[in-house]
């Protein structure tokens, strides 16, 4: 019988394929405002910028390869039923061999109507571009599939319910700073065994029940392979 192995991955991972993260020093946010390209407001005011800002991020994304960590996690499903939860908006689990995947935050290779029907239609963009003149069949343009600040985060409860039933959960490459996924931590059942991954472990304040790493995603896998096995 296989384990319940939980991954709860953030943008550290992603930031080692050379993926750029939105809070370190030379993050997007030097350059961009949250408030211009990542609210819906910010779409309301000047959706030529948020498609164009959300293009070169979908370029980067595209142009960026899964690393070690990414590969190692997909290698884990022959041991483990595994489940990644990411915050992740890039499709980088998913090319290394994960097959079940979670994107809290959606997946930035997708598209969405602008429109405001909740029920969603979604829509996989041919390369990395997205104009505005590309429409839903309900007539609105499409958006990036994104969840920006300000808005629900649908599948929440959805991973709620993966972390509930994890035998191991492995937190990886998240500051557990953006809420509410930073929550899901505390979703675990007693017996869970928790272990964190980050540079920073050390300093973070979490439950002393977790296994502290103080590597990064890719720097982590050997010492992993140890507590794992």
């Amino acid at each position: 019988m296989k384990y319940n192995l939980v991954i709860l991955s953030g943008a550290g991972i992603s930031a080692e394929s050379g993926i750029k993260t939105f809070r370190d020093s030379d993050g997007l946010w030097e350059n961009f405002a949250i408030e211009e390209v990542a609210t819906p407001q910010a779409w309301k005011n000047n959706p030529d910028l948020v498609q164009k800002f959300y293009n070169e991020r979908r370029l980067n994304v595209i142009s960026a390869n899964p690393n070690a960590a990414h590969h190692y996690f997909s290698d884990l499903q022959e041991h483990f039923n595994v489940q990644v939860v990411t915050q992740n908006i890039d499709d980088l689990h998913e090319r290394a061999g994960s097959k079940n995947v979670l994107h809290l935050h959606g997946n930035i290779r997708y598209a969405k109507s602008s429109g405001p029907d909740k029920e969603k239609k979604y829509y996989l963009i041919d390369g990395h571009e997205l104009k505005m003149t590309d429409c839903c069949d309900d007539g609105f343009p499409l958006r990036p599939h994104v969840v920006w600040f300000g808005e629900e985060v649908p599948l929440l409860e959805q991973a709620g319910r993966i972390v509930e039933q994890a035998d191991i959960l492995i937190v990886v490459g998240t500051s557990l700073s953006v809420y509410p996924a930073a929550n899901l931590i505390h979703y675990t059942k007693a017996s869970c065994r928790k272990i964190l991954i980050d540079p920073k472990a050390d300093q973070m304040s979490v439950e002393s029940v977790f296994t502290k790493i103080n590597k990064s995603a890719v720097e982590a896998v050997g010492e992993l392979k140890e507590l794992l096995f």
